[in-house]
């Protein structure tokens, strides 16, 4: 049981992996645009942390400042009619398929401009326009769901797929091996996104699972599967590129483990507290990894862009999550009345 797909190897290792990333052949307005992307959920997590601690925000919220870039490769290849579905960690994949910031903002104050109408919170989010069709803060929840939209896709014959986004917990559920061996024996064009971010809640994946690697279970059901350095933003868009490609193309359900990092607890805005437990791994070294920094000193180094560049981005965006969150807080909360209305359904079948 040595097989490559049990071990994460130097992936795992907080004092590993902090090389510059390889741009070679990425175009320079490409690798801008996933930074500008990276540097607008960072803002967004960070504002977002910041008052969810001064209680501002009262839902719980799972930030994923560390481990931004594996919604920004995915979404680098999602095109009109495909279905992506998130999780509870969800607030990267939202933004990185282009959901407003406004919207996100409201939603997580419960405002009836929030994607979901004030009725989600930050883990019910939801943007159709966009082609994110859902997050749920059920563990594993939308791994089925994805399962069927790529059965319906498959049914349809128009090219799209679904992705499902997951973490290392949600491989411990039974439907997320369901879904796998559902998938492998038809063939369904869905890939399967885990951020193996080592943790579930607060218990570290040595404590939970025999071996670190979740590839282990693609190989079991037969489902392709490719391992990635889930903090190198042109290396996850490289893995999902082909991923995709190869699920549109009828080569079956495909599964990415991204080896990343959150910097943050399990829910909330501190770091050195995970669900009432003090954390006690090296956050330090982790942060080496950052995928923001590392992609921007690479563009740097190429001459893709000047450090100065980086800086006014950042203020940019921290002026777009300041106005967008100045806006949220102005909007009006929904009406009693919609406390039935968008919950329940009053309709009956005819």
């Amino acid at each position: 049981m040595q097989s490559d797909a049990f071990h994460l190897g130097p992936l795992a290792d907080p004092g590993e992996c902090h090389g510059p990333i390889d741009l070679a052949g990425t175009p320079a307005s490409t690798a801008r645009a996933w930074l500008r992307k990276l540097i607008e959920i960072r803002c967004a997590e960070e504002k977002i942390g910041d008052e969810f601690g001064r209680a501002v925000i009262k839902c719980p919220c799972h930030l994923v400042i560390g481990q931004e870039a594996p919604a920004v490769g995915v979404a680098a290849h999602i095109r009109d009619g495909d279905r992506v579905f998130g999780a509870h960690r969800s607030h990267a994949h939202f933004l990185a398929l282009g959901g407003s910031l406004h919207h996100l903002l409201a939603e997580v104050l419960g405002k009836d401009t929030g994607c979901s109408r004030g009725m989600g919170g930050s883990m019910h989010l939801l943007d159709r326009a966009h082609n994110f069709h859902g997050s749920v803060p059920i563990v594993g929840a939308t791994v089925p769901i994805a399962t069927g939209a790529a059965l319906a896709a498959k049914m349809d014959g128009n090219g799209a797929v679904a992705v499902s986004y997951l973490g290392d917990g949600a491989t411990e559920e039974g439907v997320f091996h369901e879904s796998l061996n559902f998938a492998s024996v038809f063939k369904l064009p869905v890939l399967y996104v885990v951020e193996n971010n080592l943790f579930s809640s607060h218990l570290h994946i040595s404590l939970r699972q025999p071996f670190d690697s979740e590839c282990r279970h693609a190989e079991a059901h037969g489902v392709a599967w490719q391992r990635v350095d889930g903090n190198d933003t042109v290396a996850m868009a490289a893995a999902a590129g082909r991923a995709i490609a190869a699920a549109r193309a009828g080569q079956g359900p495909q599964l990415i483990e991204a080896v990343t990092y959150r910097w943050r607890g399990h829910v909330g805005h501190r770091e050195d507290n995970d669900v009432g437990v003090q954390r006690k791994e090296g956050l330090a070294e982790w942060k080496k990894r950052d995928p923001v920094a590392r992609l921007a000193a690479a563009m740097v180094a190429a001459g893709q862009m000047a450090e100065t560049g980086v800086a006014a981005i950042t203020v940019e965006y921290r002026a777009a999550v300041e106005a967008a969150w100045v806006q949220a807080c102005a909007d009006p909360y929904p009406s009693a009345a919609a406390l039935i209305e968008r919950v329940y359904s009053t309709g009956r079948a005819s």
